[in-house]
């Protein structure tokens, strides 16, 4: 991770599960990090955990990504305070149970919103700041496995997932939309999708609760491994399942 010491990461939905881990993990690693979250009491309870050593590195913004102005104030202020941001993790999602038939279509908009337009929001203002300075980046895209494929509901229960996989699979066909364009456009920044299996966050339904599940820090852990290959790599696509998962 030497080529990112001291740079700027941010992380959106880092109040909480993946987001919350990660942030610690980058700033353990020497990385300046901006937590992104509407729940600003959970990232000021994120900052007080850290160790008074690495407190200075964890700068935390409440931001709402499904709202552009929200966004642009949070990376105003990246952009005056610590000159731009060189790694974009787009980490918060939304799932809301319900049958996409039936669900109250403003809640259908909300998880469009979040899960979609929310990635377009923040890594155009990235892709901005990278393109401006000429600098090396790497966008990350917390995808799913239903961004790739839709596993039946389990049995007796109705499918509960609505919206979400549509959004996952937009995600897919953004990361290498992404790709292209960062190539075309001739810049030397990275795009990642990271796909989850079942992850033990607040986001999953109560009845997948006692299927095998992964923990936020190997989702985390899979991050920073794409992070850290040298320039000339892009892991495109990365793939997490835990053992024994029945999808």
């Amino acid at each position: 991770m030497e080529r990112w010491q001291n740079r700027i990461a941010v992380v959106t939905g880092a109040s909480s599960g993946i987001g919350a881990v990660l942030s610690r993990q980058l700033v353990a690693a020497g990385i300046v990090v901006v937590a992104l979250a509407r729940r600003l009491e959970r990232l000021e309870q994120l900052l007080e955990q850290l160790p008074d050593a690495e407190r200075s590195r964890l700068h935390i913004r409440q931001c709402d990504v499904t709202s552009l102005e929200s966004v642009e104030a949070a990376f105003n202020w990246i952009e005056a305070e610590l000159g731009g941001a060189d790694i974009l993790v787009n980490n918060a999602g939304k799932l809301a149970g319900g049958q996409l038939v039936t669900m109250p279509l403003d809640t259908v908009q909300q998880v469009l919103q979040t899960n979609v337009m929310g990635v377009v929001y923040c890594t155009q203002r990235t892709f901005q700041s990278l393109r401006k300075r000429k600098a090396p980046g790497h966008v990350v895209l917390i995808n799913s496995i239903v961004g790739h494929y839709l596993f039946n509901p389990l049995p007796g229960s109705l499918q509960e997932l609505n919206m979400y996989p549509a959004t996952k699979h937009a995600l897919t066909a953004m990361t290498e939309l992404f790709r292209q364009e960062f190539r075309d456009l001739k810049t030397h920044i990275k795009v990642t999708s990271i796909s989850p299996g079942l992850v033990d966050t607040d986001m999953v339904p109560q009845a997948y609760k006692r299927l095998p599940m992964l923990q936020p820090e190997d989702v985390a852990n899979a991050i920073m491994y794409a992070l850290a290959t040298p320039p000339h790599v892009q892991v495109h696509e990365l793939t997490i399942k835990p053992m024994g998962e029945p999808f």
